[in-house]
């Protein structure tokens, strides 16, 4: 059991009461414009700022894989902006996702969450563009949040 609630539905739109803070994957590109980052701009604009901003000033700041950037958007609602994916898809490189870093960034994530008393909401991170596997992102999320008590919500969107 691994302590995730799974639904159906937008993780941009999540479900519940509290303070809710939504994980999402990045790339170290500073590339943002395809899949569910998209979504995110469509609702608010602050978390695609913060991250051109953050990608931006990197040679200041601690941009890179494992970051998170925590962006509010509403008085009980933030992104975390987790860098977990080294550049794109080109080609045949092989995938982009790296779960070191996603799972260096749900560390942070978890820190984050527990100082808010926030439940973490999220799409199956790492597994769209990124090209990951959510047998081995999965595990990750119930080892840094679940097993802590940090309540989960991942969205499978209709």
């Amino acid at each position: 059991m691994s302590g995730i609630t799974y639904v159906r539905g937008d993780a941009t739109a999540p479900q519940g009461k509290g303070v809710k803070l939504i994980a999402h994957v990045c790339n170290d590109l500073g590339g943002w414009g395809k899949g569910f980052v998209l979504a995110l701009s469509r609702r608010w604009p602050e978390p695609e700022q913060a991250y051109r901003r953050w990608h931006r000033d990197r040679a200041s700041n601690d941009f890179g894989l494992g970051a998170v950037q925590f962006v509010r958007v509403g008085p009980y609602l933030w992104v975390a902006n987790m860098v977990g994916q080294r550049g794109t898809r080109t080609g045949s490189k092989g995938v982009p996702v790296r779960y070191e870093a996603i799972d260096t960034a749900l560390a942070a994530v978890a820190v984050q969450a527990a100082e808010l008393s926030a439940s973490v909401h999220m799409p199956r991170i790492g597994c769209g563009l990124a090209g990951g596997r959510w047998s081995r992102v999965e595990p990750l999320i119930t080892d840094r949040l679940t097993s802590r008590g940090t309540a989960v919500t991942v969205y499978d969107h209709d």
